[in-house]
């Protein structure tokens, strides 16, 4: 009887007369035409703009002036005090929404369709155009100003955007707490918390991962939103490119001078949304998405491995 080598690995060697399968992988050409297409629309659009009667040398003169640094902070300014106003007001519209009381229900419910429903340019001017229907503003005892005096571009602006903002944010902070177990509340009530305290240290936690997502991508619309409040008279990035690009007779090299300096921020922002997710994700995701810096460690790691085998 023959003894059967139990610790062999399975044979690597065809049976005899069998002949070796040679995998041909498929040919995409249409990948290929399509590339080639894009890279031609690029390499036209490129030359187009190279042809064309442009001082570039405009752009890093103008770069670090100190009128567009002073946009760069005011436009950051607003962006972050009109989110406030939006997320605060959002969080609390929210809670109106889903109250079952009818009148907040209601109150809410309107606010966030008129809103939402009209543009936020229509919203910037009527806010700053006011002052022809109220002559004063009269709080009784605590404030008595013309309108004109309390309107300020600023406050205009804040207005604006911030309250806008809040019927967006309302609706995305009404779907994360919808999106937690009703189970969840029930328990923390029959543990004696309260309505107040259930929301703070139950709901609005696992309703975070939720809201989060579309709060990045709101706080950098925000952040590109403010260039409308140059139409009432706010000087921030965009108002300040177009003044030096009028006086300097390159209007169109402050464009792109704008564009970059939102490119960069948005860029910045975006690498903090990333992580901020990365954090909320924590609770529902077994192995969190490896950082960019990883990323980069892990490739580098890579090239120094030899094919076929280990470093």
């Amino acid at each position: 009887m023959t003894d059967i080598d139990k610790t062999a690995g399975p044979v690597d060697t065809p049976p005899a007369g069998a002949e070796a399968i040679k995998a041909i992988p498929v040919r995409h050409y249409g990948r290929y035409v399509s590339a080639v297409i894009a890279i031609a629309l690029l390499v036209a659009i490129i030359y187009a703009f190279g042809q064309g009667r442009i001082n570039w040398h405009a752009v890093p003169d103008y770069f670090f002036d100190d009128r567009i640094l002073t946009g760069v902070g005011k436009t950051l300014l607003l962006t972050v005090l009109s989110m406030l106003i939006g997320i605060v007001g959002g969080i609390v519209l929210a809670v109106m929404r889903l109250s079952k009381n009818p009148v907040t229900s209601s109150i809410a419910w309107f606010y966030i369709w008129f809103f939402r429903g009209t543009p936020v340019l229509v919203q910037l001017f009527l806010w700053f155009n006011l002052g022809l229907v109220f002559e004063y503003i009269n709080l009784m005892p605590f404030y008595k100003d013309y309108w004109s005096n309390f309107m300020t571009p600023l406050l205009t602006a804040l207005l604006g955007l911030g309250l806008n903002e809040a019927a967006y944010m309302a609706e995305i902070c009404r779907a994360g707490l919808l999106a937690v177990d009703e189970g969840q509340t029930e328990a923390a009530h029959a543990l004696g918390m309260s309505h107040g305290k259930t929301l703070r240290r139950v709901v609005i936690p696992q309703a975070m991962r939720v809201i989060v997502p579309p709060t990045g991508n709101e706080v950098i619309n925000m952040l590109k939103t403010t260039s409308l409040v140059a139409a009432v008279q706010y000087p921030e990035l965009f108002r300040y490119a177009q003044d030096i690009g009028q006086n300097s007779g390159a209007p169109v090299e402050m464009y792109f001078l704008a564009a970059a300096w939102y490119l960069i921020m948005t860029s910045v922002l975006s690498v903090g949304q990333y992580y901020i997710e990365r954090y909320y994700a924590r609770g529902s995701s077994r192995q969190l998405p490896p950082t960019p810096w990883q990323k980069v460690k892990t490739n580098m790691l890579s090239l120094g491995r030899p094919k076929g085998g280990m470093a």
